[in-house]
């Protein structure tokens, strides 16, 4: 017997944009959300004394669902209050990792969107990775949680190329949208009885990749590379965090400096880290077997601008290199 929307609980979990889009089409959609569970609010401001709600939260509070912000997913407040809602099913959507005892409580159970084509880049930050690796594909999956981070079986999987012109930013659009498709696709076939979920070692295929929580220092460009690597690098973390490089000027003082897009060039074979520039236009540096010409940077404490602007009130000409 099929299940109508009406009779089927929902409990949402997730925290930034990406998972309030979804979020919002399974409101429109009419799907029975029963409440919704995101992170507390965040300090902001100089002395932390704002508090800002997450994008999942201020959509919810909108749309008059039930709001829980637990600190720690085991308190035993917070499981009577999701008990108490009664879920059959809980879908997660960029939240956190979830205890058993959470995600085992539906009796459909809990299946998670992923922002790739698992079992490649199981961890935080997979459309990043999957940009500075040079891949030409991604997606993203649909899956029941178990034990061990992003390895449940897999329900549904779309796949989506990734344009040469893409960055983070852009690429990350995208699979919102298809990401809140494809969750729409699996709740139905759940209401349906139509899932047929398959072990992620069936798709295991070579190599498997990851994409551990990128850092600060994850982001510093590394001048020894080529320049498509260096390319890929850099709008793999763009618009954010954003890749960065160090300069240093001929007093042997360094300075830290925001990449924000950069141009693969051809050049003569010179020292990474060198620069070229005319001191208007243009601002090249020499990389692994050619250049990479900055196109857009930001200094610290400084707005993003063109490197146009930027050397109308800098003079590299003379003893810099990026290091």
């Amino acid at each position: 017997m099929i299940m109508e929307k009406k009779d089927l609980k929902i409990v949402f979990m997730g925290t930034p944009e990406f998972a309030e889009f979804t979020l919002r089409r399974l409101v429109e959609g009419g799907y029975n959300i029963a409440g919704v569970v995101t992170m507390p609010d965040k300090p902001m401001g100089r002395h932390g004394s704002v508090l800002q709600s997450s994008p999942v939260k201020k959509y919810a509070l909108e749309a008059g669902l039930p709001v829980l912000q637990p600190e720690k997913l085991k308190e035993p407040a917070f499981l009577e209050q999701l008990s108490a809602l009664g879920a059959d099913l809980q879908i997660v959507v960029a939240f956190r990792m979830l205890p058993e005892v959470v995600w085992n409580m539906p009796r459909l159970g809990t299946f998670n969107l992923h922002a790739s084509l698992l079992p490649q880049y199981r961890g935080a930050a997979p459309i990043n990775w999957a940009i500075i690796n040079g891949d030409r594909e991604t997606g993203v999956t649909t899956f029941f949680l178990k034990h061990e981070i992003d390895t449940g079986d897999i329900i549904h999987q779309q796949r989506i190329p990734i344009e040469s012109d893409d960055n983070a930013g852009t690429l990350h659009d995208k699979l919102m949208e298809l990401g809140a498709e494809l969750t729409l696709q699996t709740v139905g076939d759940i209401l349906a009885g139509n899932v047929h979920p398959i072990s992620q070692q069936q798709l295991a295929d070579g190599e498997l990749r990851g994409a551990p929580k990128i850092f600060k220092e994850t982001c510093r460009i590394d001048w020894n590379r080529t320049p498509q690597q260096v390319y890929d690098f850099v709008r793999g973390l763009s618009p954010y965090p954003a890749a960065w490089a160090s300069l240093k000027g001929p007093d042997g003082r360094s300075q830290d400096f925001k990449v924000c897009s950069v141009q693969p060039v051809s050049a003569s074979d010179c020292e990474p880290g060198t620069i070229r520039t005319d001191g208007k236009r243009f601002l090249e540096v020499s990389v692994k077997g050619g250049a990479v010409r900055l196109l857009e940077v930001q200094a610290a404490g400084k707005k993003r601008m063109p490197v146009g602007a930027f050397l109308c009130g800098n003079d590299l000409s003379q003893g810099y290199v990026f290091e």
